[in-house]
């Protein structure tokens, strides 16, 4: 139901005819008379219940509450929202005159170059260089690379190669760092209407067993998840009945075995008893990209193609498990990359000129984008 509310103006305009229509004779709301200011006062009052009745109606539905008022609706079905989740990768120090022994201690703090984003050295039990006290460039070495994760959660954190550029913290006989790869991984907390979209598949997962549950249960495990089902079908093609399998992408396209259990396991709590089930990571796609991009007076030609090579890489890596690669989307990412790119021309996805397709259980990820 629409609430009906009224400004300013209406409430005093109402007040003033209501006391007027109700005295025999004439009364005074000059600006400046008493009766004035009280009816501009009773008018302030109501538009601050208005307020309060329109927060509260808001705050009451999941559909229009937002932040930690959704938090707090959700919180009653026992439903939390998608935390964020810090960016990984790896960090290369160098050194000009790698004469001497250097130590990398655990927690050395390295950021990009404008400050926005910090990483810290973690610790690998499993790395060649690794010991007690942080990793060890032996005499001789000149490069050293080591893991890194990001300070603070979120996307932000995926930065790409070279952006990480500054020791924050000096270390003996190293000169610099950089990172020779992306951060990948960094999730943002949970929109609200995403968190919206998951609560509906838990309302329908109530039932259990049904493949609505099992996609919320696959869902909740990490944000950015996406997944597909095949039942009645061994992953080889084989008929199986009473048996369905699961792939699934944590966005990377390689997920990890530690990410495979857990979904495994979410499966496992919701499935129906005696139904047997998989879960598969994807078979990813390369897709090699070439196009030729003609640049307008007064754009700078290398900054401009880094443009259209970065819209075509993050479209591309952004695909989702079976979702198809249109050869003429990658024209079109070029075009809206830069208004300096006037024209895109030799355009060539992986050696022709047809769409790039995928399964469900392939998805697509960028090999390599080339702009001439």
């Amino acid at each position: 139901m629409a609430i009906s509310t009224k400004d300013f103006a209406t409430l005093v305009r109402d007040q003033v005819t209501a006391i007027q229509a109700s005295s025999s004779s004439l009364v005074n709301f000059t600006v400046g008379s008493v009766l004035r200011a009280m009816v501009e006062a009773n008018a302030a009052v109501g538009l601050w219940f208005q307020g309060l009745i329109v927060k509260l109606l808001s705050m009451m539905r999941a559909r229009t509450a937002t932040e930690s008022d959704l938090d707090s609706w959700m919180a009653d079905y026992g439903v939390t929202r998608l935390a964020a989740v810090a960016s990984n990768g790896e960090v290369t120090f160098a050194r000009f005159t790698p004469t001497l022994q250097a130590l990398i201690p655990f927690g050395t703090a390295v950021q990009t170059a404008d400050g926005s984003q910090t990483f810290t050295v973690v610790e690998d039990e499993n790395h060649a260089a690794w010991t007690a006290a942080g990793y060890v460039m032996a005499a001789g070495i000149s490069t050293l690379i080591v893991p890194a994760d990001a300070d603070t959660a979120g996307a932000d954190g995926n930065v790409s190669i070279g952006q990480i550029s500054v020791m924050a913290d000096a270390i003996s006989y190293v000169d610099t760092v950089t990172n020779e790869a992306s951060f990948i991984n960094g999730d943002d907390a949970e929109l609200d209407p995403a968190f919206r979209a998951r609560f509906v598949l838990y309302i329908a997962s109530l039932a259990r067993a049904t493949e609505a549950a099992i996609g919320f249960a696959v869902t909740s495990v990490a944000a950015g998840i996406s997944y597909t089902f095949v039942e009645n079908e061994q992953y080889d093609g084989t008929v199986d009945y009473g048996y369905f399998y699961a792939v699934v992408d944590d966005g990377t396209g390689a997920p990890t075995s530690e990410f495979l259990e857990s979904v495994s396991n979410a499966i496992d709590a919701v499935r129906g008893f005696t139904i047997r089930f998989g879960v598969f990571a994807p078979v990813v796609v390369n897709a090699t990209v070439t196009f030729t991009v003609t640049i307008a007076a007064g754009y700078d030609a290398t900054a401009t193609k880094a443009l259209a090579d970065a819209a075509a890489t993050d479209y591309i890596n952004a695909l989702e498990l079976g979702e198809d690669l249109a050869y003429t989307r990658i024209a079109q990412l070029a075009y809206d990359a830069s208004p300096g790119i006037t024209n895109v021309t030799a355009v060539v996805l992986n050696g022709g000129t047809a769409d790039l397709t995928a399964t469900p259980k392939q998805v697509i990820k960028s090999l390599s984008v080339v702009v001439s």
